[in-house]
């Protein structure tokens, strides 16, 4: 009696460096028998694929900084009446703060005493924090029009790994510093098809921002995922920060502002994600352990 003998292909794991190629990983195959007793191999889904890929937005989703939170944050500066205007460079540095409404009242308590700031800037902590909140209202308001306007396209390769990591079983969420309404304006306007399974955390939905780990902490709880098992996309030191310190794998896709940034501690960077036939990196290859850890 012959004896029947089924194969089955190992995932290899290889180091990796940003934009070069690494051996892809093989699905582990399966025997099943067929009707005349003979074993053939069936693809299983790989038990090794992230549970949860999570996203940051600005930068990661778009490029909104520069020319679409800049340009509106100076767009209520001056319905406000307030004479001035963050520059290209100026704001790169005011990243460094995560959150608008902080990133602003660290700005203006730089310049509380000095005109026009100085008799417009409540003295009074509670009517200051009053104040940076209906500045950045406004400020949503207006960005949310120019996303709608659809001046602020996705990232290239964006879509293509939110369907992988659907296709293959994964959950996909947005944790972002941003407002919750700029977030999920983005989500609706620039992923559509996917909007109604894609969950965002965003704004002040927790006590402390990036690069506290406290937004994909209260993710991986609420989605019911391992940490351990959820790759993040950033594209800031603040971001990658808070990915790690919350036991996650960490995807650094630079931006515009983030060029210059020091990643080590990152466990890839890349320079995007990458439309199909150009790919930086796909799902596949996010496997634990796998072509990049």
């Amino acid at each position: 009696m012959s004896t029947a003998t089924k194969s089955i292909t190992l995932r290899a794991s290889a180091f990796r460096t940003p934009g070069s190629r690494a051996m892809r990983a093989r699905v582990p195959a399966a025997p099943r028998a067929s009707a005349r007793g003979a074993l053939r191999v069936t693809a299983l889904r790989n038990f090794d694929y992230p549970e949860a890929i999570l996203f940051d937005c600005d930068g990661v989703l778009c490029e909104t900084e520069r020319d679409g939170h800049r340009t509106t944050f100076n767009m209520t500066f001056k319905e406000k009446g307030l004479d001035h205007e963050w520059g290209v460079e100026q704001y790169g540095e005011l990243l460094k703060i995560g959150g608008g409404k902080e990133r602003m009242t660290h700005y203006f308590n730089s310049c509380a005493d000095v005109e026009p700031f100085k008799s417009m800037y409540p003295e009074d902590n509670d009517e200051r924090k009053a104040w940076i909140k209906s500045l950045h209202l406004r400020k949503t308001e207006l960005f949310l029009e120019v996303v709608q306007a659809g001046e602020l396209p996705l990232r290239p390769g964006v879509a293509r790994l939110v369907k992988e990591a659907l296709d293959n079983g994964a959950q996909v969420a947005i944790c972002s510093t941003s407002n919750e309404k700029a977030v999920t304006g983005i989500r609706d306007k620039m992923l559509p098809e996917f909007a109604d399974k894609i969950q965002v955390f965003a704004g002040d939905i927790v006590e402390k921002k990036k690069p506290a780990p406290d937004v994909y902490n209260l993710a991986a709880k609420t989605l019911g995922v391992d940490p351990a098992r959820c790759v993040v996309i950033e594209d800031t030191r603040i971001g990658m920060l808070a990915g790690k310190a919350a036991g996650m794998r960490v995807c650094v896709t630079k931006s515009i502002y983030s060029e210059d940034e020091d990643f080590s501690g990152a466990d890839a960077v890349f320079d995007c994600i990458g439309d199909a036939g150009d790919e930086r990196f796909k799902f596949d290859e996010l496997t634990t352990p796998g072509a990049y850890w």
